[in-house]
Protein backbone atom coordinates (compact mmCIF):
# COMPACT_ATOMS: atom_id res chain seq x y z
CA UNK A 1 0.00 0.00 0.00
CA UNK A 2 1.27 3.68 -0.81
CA UNK A 3 1.13 5.75 2.30
CA UNK A 4 4.56 6.86 3.30
CA UNK A 5 4.34 10.51 2.95
CA UNK A 6 0.43 11.15 3.58
CA UNK A 7 -1.28 12.59 6.00
CA UNK A 8 -2.36 10.86 8.81
CA UNK A 9 -5.62 11.20 11.19
CA UNK A 10 -6.19 13.91 14.00
CA UNK A 11 -8.17 10.95 15.53
CA UNK A 12 -5.46 8.78 16.72
CA UNK A 13 -5.17 8.43 20.74
CA UNK A 14 -2.36 7.01 21.90
CA UNK A 15 -2.43 5.41 25.35
CA UNK A 16 0.14 3.18 24.94
CA UNK A 17 2.15 4.97 27.69
CA UNK A 18 -0.31 3.72 30.19
CA UNK A 19 -4.12 4.42 30.65
CA UNK A 20 -5.78 6.94 32.64
CA UNK A 21 -8.56 6.87 35.58
CA UNK A 22 -7.93 4.92 38.82
CA UNK A 23 -7.10 5.30 41.99
CA UNK A 24 -9.51 7.96 44.66
CA UNK A 25 -12.96 8.55 42.46
CA UNK A 26 -11.46 7.43 38.96
CA UNK A 27 -9.49 10.72 39.21
CA UNK A 28 -7.32 11.90 36.77
CA UNK A 29 -5.33 14.39 39.08
CA UNK A 30 -1.79 13.47 40.43
CA UNK A 31 -0.86 13.22 44.32
CA UNK A 32 -0.56 16.86 44.75
CA UNK A 33 -4.02 17.64 42.80
CA UNK A 34 -5.43 15.43 45.07
CA UNK A 35 -4.35 17.17 48.19
CA UNK A 36 -5.16 20.49 47.23
CA UNK A 37 -8.94 18.99 46.26
CA UNK A 38 -9.05 17.64 49.98
CA UNK A 39 -8.29 21.17 51.28
CA UNK A 40 -10.67 23.07 49.36
CA UNK A 41 -13.23 21.00 50.33
CA UNK A 42 -12.28 21.19 53.76
CA UNK A 43 -12.54 25.00 53.98
CA UNK A 44 -15.59 25.43 51.63
CA UNK A 45 -17.48 22.19 52.88
CA UNK A 46 -18.13 20.85 49.75
CA UNK A 47 -18.25 17.30 48.91
CA UNK A 48 -14.60 16.20 47.75
CA UNK A 49 -16.23 13.98 45.31
CA UNK A 50 -18.19 16.66 44.03
CA UNK A 51 -15.10 18.53 43.15
CA UNK A 52 -13.31 15.50 41.69
CA UNK A 53 -15.59 15.21 39.43
CA UNK A 54 -16.28 18.85 38.56
CA UNK A 55 -11.84 18.83 38.03
CA UNK A 56 -11.89 15.63 35.85
CA UNK A 57 -14.18 17.47 33.70
CA UNK A 58 -12.69 20.16 33.18
CA UNK A 59 -9.01 18.03 32.38
CA UNK A 60 -8.03 16.62 29.35
CA UNK A 61 -7.77 12.68 29.23
CA UNK A 62 -4.49 11.77 31.12
CA UNK A 63 -1.91 9.17 30.74
CA UNK A 64 -0.05 7.40 33.88
CA UNK A 65 2.62 9.55 33.28
CA UNK A 66 -0.15 12.69 33.59
CA UNK A 67 0.26 13.49 29.68
CA UNK A 68 -2.63 13.59 28.03
CA UNK A 69 -2.85 11.11 24.73
CA UNK A 70 -1.46 12.28 21.59
CA UNK A 71 -0.81 10.71 18.02
CA UNK A 72 1.82 8.64 16.48
CA UNK A 73 4.94 9.49 17.07
CA UNK A 74 7.62 9.68 13.82
CA UNK A 75 9.27 7.09 14.59
CA UNK A 76 6.69 4.72 14.61
CA UNK A 77 5.88 3.11 11.31
CA UNK A 78 3.09 1.19 12.52
CA UNK A 79 1.33 3.70 14.24
CA UNK A 80 1.64 6.24 11.47
CA UNK A 81 0.14 3.86 9.07
CA UNK A 82 -2.79 3.00 10.76
CA UNK A 83 -3.03 7.30 11.36
CA UNK A 84 -2.97 7.08 7.29
CA UNK A 85 -5.55 4.32 7.03
CA UNK A 86 -7.69 5.82 9.45
CA UNK A 87 -7.28 9.34 7.22
CA UNK A 88 -8.00 7.43 4.45
CA UNK A 89 -11.25 6.28 5.65
CA UNK A 90 -12.12 8.98 7.15
CA UNK A 91 -11.96 10.59 3.62
CA UNK A 92 -13.75 7.80 1.79
CA UNK A 93 -16.84 7.75 4.65
CA UNK A 94 -17.20 11.80 4.16
CA UNK A 95 -17.62 11.72 0.30
CA UNK A 96 -20.48 8.34 0.64
CA UNK A 97 -22.13 9.86 3.44
CA UNK A 98 -22.47 13.32 1.92
CA UNK A 99 -23.99 11.49 -1.12
CA UNK A 100 -26.85 10.56 1.03
CA UNK A 101 -27.16 13.69 2.46
CA UNK A 102 -25.83 12.94 5.41
CA UNK A 103 -22.68 14.25 7.78
CA UNK A 104 -20.24 11.19 8.82
CA UNK A 105 -18.87 11.41 12.25
CA UNK A 106 -15.28 10.56 12.24
CA UNK A 107 -13.91 7.79 14.89
CA UNK A 108 -11.16 7.71 17.13
CA UNK A 109 -8.77 4.92 16.89
CA UNK A 110 -7.35 4.20 20.67
CA UNK A 111 -3.93 2.63 20.42
CA UNK A 112 -2.99 0.41 23.52
CA UNK A 113 -0.55 -1.80 24.50
CA UNK A 114 -1.66 -5.55 26.42
CA UNK A 115 -4.96 -3.97 28.27
CA UNK A 116 -7.47 -1.04 27.66
CA UNK A 117 -10.61 0.47 29.54
CA UNK A 118 -13.28 1.30 26.73
CA UNK A 119 -17.17 2.05 27.15
CA UNK A 120 -17.72 -1.38 26.33
CA UNK A 121 -15.66 -2.59 29.62
CA UNK A 122 -12.13 -3.40 29.40
CA UNK A 123 -10.46 -5.49 27.13
CA UNK A 124 -7.59 -7.29 26.15
CA UNK A 125 -4.90 -7.08 22.93
CA UNK A 126 -5.88 -11.14 23.21
CA UNK A 127 -9.51 -10.79 22.10
CA UNK A 128 -8.25 -8.50 18.75
CA UNK A 129 -8.95 -5.47 17.52
CA UNK A 130 -12.45 -3.57 18.43
CA UNK A 131 -15.07 -1.31 17.80
CA UNK A 132 -16.71 0.31 20.63
CA UNK A 133 -20.22 1.68 19.69
CA UNK A 134 -20.40 3.26 23.35
CA UNK A 135 -17.49 5.90 22.60
CA UNK A 136 -17.41 5.67 18.92
CA UNK A 137 -13.75 4.22 19.04
CA UNK A 138 -11.45 2.05 17.29
CA UNK A 139 -8.92 0.01 19.71
CA UNK A 140 -6.02 -1.61 18.22
CA UNK A 141 -2.83 -2.93 20.03
CA UNK A 142 -0.66 -2.77 17.34
CA UNK A 143 0.87 -6.29 18.06
CA UNK A 144 -2.11 -7.77 16.45
CA UNK A 145 -0.51 -6.81 12.90
CA UNK A 146 2.26 -9.20 14.10
CA UNK A 147 -0.02 -11.46 14.95
CA UNK A 148 -1.62 -11.58 11.64
CA UNK A 149 2.02 -12.15 9.73
CA UNK A 150 2.80 -15.14 12.56
CA UNK A 151 -0.13 -16.71 13.68
CA UNK A 152 -2.81 -16.35 11.50
CA UNK A 153 -0.22 -16.23 7.96
CA UNK A 154 -1.19 -13.11 6.47
CA UNK A 155 1.25 -11.22 5.98
CA UNK A 156 1.64 -7.29 4.40
CA UNK A 157 0.42 -3.79 5.19
CA UNK A 158 -2.65 -4.08 3.83
CA UNK A 159 -3.68 -6.73 5.43
CA UNK A 160 -3.44 -4.36 8.46
CA UNK A 161 -5.53 -1.71 6.57
CA UNK A 162 -8.25 -4.67 5.91
CA UNK A 163 -8.56 -5.09 9.83
CA UNK A 164 -8.79 -0.93 10.66
CA UNK A 165 -11.29 -0.72 7.85
CA UNK A 166 -13.84 -3.36 8.83
CA UNK A 167 -13.84 -1.88 12.30
CA UNK A 168 -14.44 1.27 10.88
CA UNK A 169 -17.74 -0.48 9.25
CA UNK A 170 -18.89 -1.17 12.04
CA UNK A 171 -18.61 2.49 12.58
CA UNK A 172 -20.55 3.42 9.91
CA UNK A 173 -23.36 0.55 10.80
CA UNK A 174 -23.40 2.36 14.61
CA UNK A 175 -24.12 5.73 12.23
CA UNK A 176 -26.26 4.13 10.21
CA UNK A 177 -28.58 2.61 13.25
CA UNK A 178 -27.69 -0.94 12.15
CA UNK A 179 -26.14 -1.85 15.30
CA UNK A 180 -29.02 -0.08 17.38
CA UNK A 181 -31.18 -2.30 15.39
CA UNK A 182 -29.25 -5.48 16.65
CA UNK A 183 -28.79 -4.47 20.27
CA UNK A 184 -32.64 -4.37 20.06
CA UNK A 185 -33.28 -7.76 18.34
CA UNK A 186 -31.03 -9.13 21.12
CA UNK A 187 -33.80 -10.26 23.84
CA UNK A 188 -36.10 -11.45 21.30
CA UNK A 189 -34.10 -14.35 19.58
CA UNK A 190 -32.06 -17.50 20.77
CA UNK A 191 -28.31 -17.61 20.72
CA UNK A 192 -28.13 -19.47 17.47
CA UNK A 193 -31.09 -17.15 16.14
CA UNK A 194 -28.97 -14.07 17.02
CA UNK A 195 -25.75 -15.31 16.11
CA UNK A 196 -26.40 -15.55 12.55
CA UNK A 197 -27.42 -12.31 12.41
CA UNK A 198 -24.00 -11.44 14.11
CA UNK A 199 -22.75 -13.18 10.62
CA UNK A 200 -24.57 -10.73 8.55
CA UNK A 201 -23.06 -7.67 10.48
CA UNK A 202 -19.96 -8.94 10.32
CA UNK A 203 -19.77 -9.44 6.54
CA UNK A 204 -21.34 -6.13 6.20
CA UNK A 205 -18.20 -4.71 7.66
CA UNK A 206 -16.12 -6.93 5.50
CA UNK A 207 -18.22 -5.10 2.42
CA UNK A 208 -17.68 -1.46 3.81
CA UNK A 209 -13.86 -2.55 4.08
CA UNK A 210 -13.61 -3.42 0.22
CA UNK A 211 -16.24 -0.69 -0.70
CA UNK A 212 -13.21 1.95 1.66
CA UNK A 213 -10.49 0.05 -0.44
CA UNK A 214 -12.41 0.94 -3.95
CA UNK A 215 -12.89 4.41 -3.39
CA UNK A 216 -9.69 5.51 -1.65
CA UNK A 217 -7.52 3.68 -4.97
CA UNK A 218 -9.87 5.71 -7.20
CA UNK A 219 -9.04 8.86 -5.06
CA UNK A 220 -5.62 8.35 -3.97
CA UNK A 221 -4.33 5.41 -5.79
CA UNK A 222 -3.21 3.31 -2.88
CA UNK A 223 -2.88 -0.10 -3.93
CA UNK A 224 -0.14 -1.52 -5.23
CA UNK A 225 -0.08 -5.02 -6.63
CA UNK A 226 -1.06 -7.80 -4.52
CA UNK A 227 -2.84 -5.95 -1.54
CA UNK A 228 -6.19 -7.17 -2.75
CA UNK A 229 -4.53 -10.44 -2.11
CA UNK A 230 -3.25 -9.57 1.11
CA UNK A 231 -6.51 -8.42 2.04
CA UNK A 232 -8.35 -11.59 0.85
CA UNK A 233 -5.69 -13.87 2.84
CA UNK A 234 -6.20 -11.89 6.44
CA UNK A 235 -10.05 -11.92 5.62
CA UNK A 236 -9.63 -15.93 4.93
CA UNK A 237 -7.58 -16.76 8.36
CA UNK A 238 -10.02 -15.32 10.50
CA UNK A 239 -13.23 -17.26 9.03
CA UNK A 240 -15.05 -18.85 11.82
CA UNK A 241 -14.60 -22.13 10.22
CA UNK A 242 -10.76 -22.08 10.06
CA UNK A 243 -10.67 -20.64 13.25
CA UNK A 244 -12.78 -23.54 15.14
CA UNK A 245 -11.43 -25.77 12.77
CA UNK A 246 -7.43 -25.06 14.17
CA UNK A 247 -8.72 -24.63 17.75
CA UNK A 248 -10.96 -27.34 18.38
CA UNK A 249 -10.55 -29.37 15.93
CA UNK A 250 -14.09 -29.50 14.61
CA UNK A 251 -16.88 -26.85 12.88
CA UNK A 252 -20.15 -25.86 14.89
CA UNK A 253 -21.84 -23.12 11.79
CA UNK A 254 -24.01 -22.44 14.99
CA UNK A 255 -21.09 -21.05 16.95
CA UNK A 256 -20.48 -18.59 13.92
CA UNK A 257 -20.64 -15.12 14.17
CA UNK A 258 -18.43 -13.52 12.16
CA UNK A 259 -18.49 -15.68 8.83
CA UNK A 260 -16.80 -18.64 7.15
CA UNK A 261 -13.75 -18.11 5.63
CA UNK A 262 -14.92 -18.07 1.52
CA UNK A 263 -18.20 -15.27 3.15
CA UNK A 264 -15.58 -13.26 4.48
CA UNK A 265 -13.64 -12.59 1.25
CA UNK A 266 -16.32 -12.83 -0.88
CA UNK A 267 -17.87 -10.02 0.79
CA UNK A 268 -14.63 -7.84 0.93
CA UNK A 269 -14.78 -8.74 -2.58
CA UNK A 270 -17.91 -7.75 -3.23
CA UNK A 271 -17.46 -3.89 -1.81
CA UNK A 272 -14.16 -3.18 -3.94
CA UNK A 273 -15.52 -4.50 -7.22
CA UNK A 274 -19.36 -2.49 -6.43
CA UNK A 275 -18.25 0.27 -3.88
CA UNK A 276 -21.46 1.01 -3.18
CA UNK A 277 -23.25 1.53 -0.07
CA UNK A 278 -26.83 -0.11 -1.89
CA UNK A 279 -25.13 -3.45 -2.70
CA UNK A 280 -23.53 -4.17 1.09
CA UNK A 281 -27.02 -4.76 2.35
CA UNK A 282 -26.31 -8.33 3.79
CA UNK A 283 -29.24 -8.53 6.09
CA UNK A 284 -31.13 -8.80 2.61
CA UNK A 285 -28.65 -11.19 0.91
CA UNK A 286 -30.46 -14.33 0.34
CA UNK A 287 -27.28 -16.09 0.12
CA UNK A 288 -24.11 -15.01 2.32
Amino acid sequence: MKWQGRQGSDNVEDQRGGGGGGGFGGMKLGGVGLVIVLIVSLLTGQNPMTLLQTVNQAMPEQTAEGQAPQGPQPDDPAAEFVGVVLKDTEDVWDKVFAEKGMTYQRPKLVLFRSSVSSACGNASAAMGPFYCPGDSKVYIDLSFYDELKEKFGAPGDFAMAYVVAHEVGHHVQNLLGTSGKMDAARSRMSKTEYNALSVRLELQADYFAGLWANRADKEKHILEAGDIDEALTAANAIGDDKLQKEGQGYIVPDAFTHGTSAQRKRWFRAGFDNGTLEAGNTFEAESL
